[in-house]
């Protein structure tokens, strides 16, 4: 085994070799990643047909990476290597080249479920083979600095678990140490509910067949983080979000919630608005109240089982920046929006003229953890992704903000200009549920699809947008940990 105090500085022949099976956006950030930090023995493939488009990439970009037609080579030649597949063909794929593991080798992967991956590693690793797994939890155009990186040690010693520690150095992540079974709760916590929301999102604008920014619609604030993080996740390949959906049992159950969620708190805003709709007499009035009353309650009950006592949370800095801070990032511009707001903890206030909505993605999630006794707070520090940070972020501060609160219960009751989004929101969040449930990846991969195309175009502006918008929240919250720690 090698020192655990080996560098990328140190001669090439006490170098480990580090090899990567997978070059995807993943594989290639690793690869990159490492080759930038010096190490100067790095041993990749992917599948056999994608030989030459990965050799003259790596020529291009990482010129020194050694590149080889099969996993064979790699893994016979590899100290630590990285399985960098999809969920789905973890098993397949190590059933294949495990066998050719390098004696002694410290073997990794880089799955978002790790159930299918530590089956596979069981079963078809040798046993000299120390497992001893990573994920990083962010996308490849995130910064590594200050993310969480989960390391599982499943079958390591001690040296193999420091050779790994040190390889990752240099990508200045977070370490998190869990469990294979720790780790798909953590992330069916943190993501599941959060992908779930922005893909039903874009698959409610996309079957409007209308870009809502353009339309005056959710546009600045609160709406820019809806946008450029619902474009964000259908820019990216669909197989990322569809492992941790089908093959986490953790994850379909919240999914399952989170549409029964959004329709159960639809119907009661019908409900509660069926005398405006209807033109009932004052008769009625006590009996729509009541209705009233009870969409309230449901949302307060929630309220309290996630955020809790609000004057409890006070002392904790919020997740989400000022709203004016926002609107810098924001793909369209409205007349309804100011661009200068006195007060950015007091958004869409009476005084405020941006345009009320049900926001019943929002409230649909909290919904949802409040029924399967989920605390997302648990999950913030520890492994929190910066999609989770920044949705939940934008609950918070719904869900604290009361005239906000109320000024979107009245929406959701009296407005009528939102209801048939909310319609399609509610149609695709159950579909999404629904191939889910049925675990087809086929039909995952044609609905991700579907509404990729009708987002394609406008990919580059809100990729740029929302990594802007991601850096600014991140380095906002690293000051506030700065400024607590001191």
């Amino acid at each position: 085994m090698f020192s655990s105090t080996i560098g990328p500085n140190d001669r090439i022949e006490d170098q480990p070799t580090i090899g990567i099976i997978g070059l995807g956006a993943m594989g290639k950030m690793y690869a990159m990643l490492f080759a930038k930090a010096g190490w100067k023995k790095i041993h990749v493939c992917d599948r056999p047909e994608n030989y030459e488009i990965i050799r003259e990439w790596c020529s291009s970009n990482i010129p020194n990476v050694q590149v080889s037609k099969d996993g064979h080579a790699v893994a016979r030649s590899s100290d630590f290597m990285i399985y960098s597949v999809e969920a789905e063909f973890i098993g397949r794929v190590v059933k294949e080249y495990g066998p050719s593991t390098k004696m002694g080798a410290v073997v990794s992967g880089q799955t978002s479920v790790k159930a299918p991956e530590k089956e596979a590693f069981e079963k078809f690793l040798p046993q000299d083979a120390h497992i001893i797994s990573i994920h990083s939890l962010h996308g490849p155009t995130v910064s590594t600095v200050g993310q969480p990186l989960i390391i599982i040690n499943h079958r390591g010693s001690a040296d193999a678990l420091s050779l790994v520690e040190n390889l990752l150095r240099s990508f200045r992540s977070r370490y998190v140490y869990l469990s294979y079974e720790e780790h798909d709760l953590v992330t069916a916590n943190t993501q599941a509910v959060t992908h779930a929301a922005f893909l039903s999102m874009g698959t409610a604008w996309a079957s409007e067949g209308s870009y809502p920014w353009e339309q005056g619609r959710y546009v600045g604030g609160i709406e820019t983080v809806k946008v450029n993080l619902a474009l964000r996740i259908y820019s990216n390949a669909w197989h990322v979000y569809a492992g941790l959906a089908i093959l986490n049992p953790n994850a379909r159950e919240q999914i399952n919630q989170y549409a029964q969620s959004a329709t159960e708190l639809y119907k009661m805003m019908l409900e509660a608005g069926g005398a405006l709709s209807n033109g009932k007499s004052d008769q009625s009035s006590e009996y729509d109240s009541e209705r009233e009353s009870k969409l309230r309650q449901r949302i307060e009950w929630a309220q309290g089982v996630v955020f809790g006592d609000p004057s409890k949370t006070r002392n904790r800095k919020p997740i989400l920046l000022s709203e004016d801070i926002l609107d810098k990032f924001s793909l369209g511009r409205s007349n309804t929006v100011s661009s200068v707001i006195p007060d950015p903890c007091a958004m869409e206030t009476e005084s405020s003229p941006r345009k009320a909505n049900s926001h019943l993605s929002l409230l649909a999630m909290v919904d949802c953890w409040a029924h399967l006794d989920i605390n997302p707070f648990h999950h913030l520090d520890l492994a929190a992704t910066p999609l989770f940070r920044l949705f939940l972020g934008v609950a918070e501060h719904l869900f604290l903000n009361p005239a906000l609160m109320d000024m979107t219960i009245q929406s959701a009751i009296y407005d009528t200009w939102h209801r048939a989004n909310d319609l399609e929101f509610v149609v695709a969040a159950r579909g999404w549920s629904q191939c889910v449930k049925f675990m087809s990846f086929e039909v995952y991969r044609k609905r991700f699809d579907e509404t990729r195309i009708f987002f394609e175009p406008r990919f580059d502006e809100a990729g740029l947008l929302g990594s802007e918008m991601i850096k600014a929240v991140m380095a906002s919250d690293m000051d506030a940990k700065s400024t607590k720690s001191s």
